[in-house]
């Protein structure tokens, strides 16, 4: 059994390549930033400010987040669009700089992690919540082709959005993400860095896998 942790900043490309990767090894594929948009999801669904933290702290009891076939169920509800609006992203950075709910969300993490190999992208993967992960890597590109990136994606599924929005949200993510006390966004000392600008995705995968000890892949 073996872990990949594959960290970077918002429209690194991480998940694409997460998801790419899981398919080519046959292991399972966790998007960790789902975990954390699903409880601004709850949280925002109830009405709750999320910059009210003591609420936040003192109900995180009443969310149940577990995977099952494929799927990222809260509380009984299958979560999937709900969670992957524009401002999903923004939510979910939020809440991510609550230290119980990082908690959370990384001991649901380490549990499903305790019962198979699987490729995990966030942005302390590897430098918090599974910092004995076999493979490591930590992608980045340029502000401009991250939210070039997602533009296309969001318009892709008729969002309304402008680009000048969505590179607004990168940087304010990056600023977010980096500066924060707990857990910033930062390479683990023993990752791979990848810079991805102009680089194909195939090509990214291709670089990844080439670290992975083909015994592992035997099982």
């Amino acid at each position: 059994m073996f872990h990949i942790a594959i960290d970077g900043p918002a429209g690194s490309g991480k998940s694409t390549v997460a998801k790419e990767i899981s398919k080519r090894l046959g292991i399972l594929y966790l998007d960790s930033g789902a975990l954390y948009r699903m409880i601004a999801y709850y949280f925002q669904g109830n009405g709750v400010d999320l910059a009210d933290v003591l609420y936040i702290q003192s109900h995180l009891d009443e969310i149940s987040i577990v995977y099952a076939d494929g799927h990222y169920i809260l509380n009984g509800e299958v979560i999937s669009a709900q969670i992957r609006k524009p401002q999903s992203g923004a939510s979910a950075s939020a809440v991510s700089r609550i230290g119980q709910v990082r908690e959370k969300v990384n001991s649901v993490i380490r549990s499903i992690s305790e019962k198979c190999s699987m490729v995990v992208d966030g942005r302390d993967i590897g430098t918090v919540v599974l910092k004995d992960a076999r493979y490591k890597f930590f992608l980045t590109a340029s502000p401009q082709e991250r939210a070039e990136r997602r533009y296309r994606e969001l318009i892709a599924k008729n969002e309304d959005v402008s680009f000048e929005d969505v590179l607004n949200e990168i940087n304010q993510r990056d600023r977010a993400d980096s500066s924060r006390s707990i857990a910033p966004l930062k390479p683990a000392p023993d990752a791979v860095i990848i810079d991805t600008t102009g680089m194909e995705i195939e090509r990214v995968c291709d670089i990844i896998a080439g670290y992975v000890d083909s015994r592992d892949i035997r099982g």
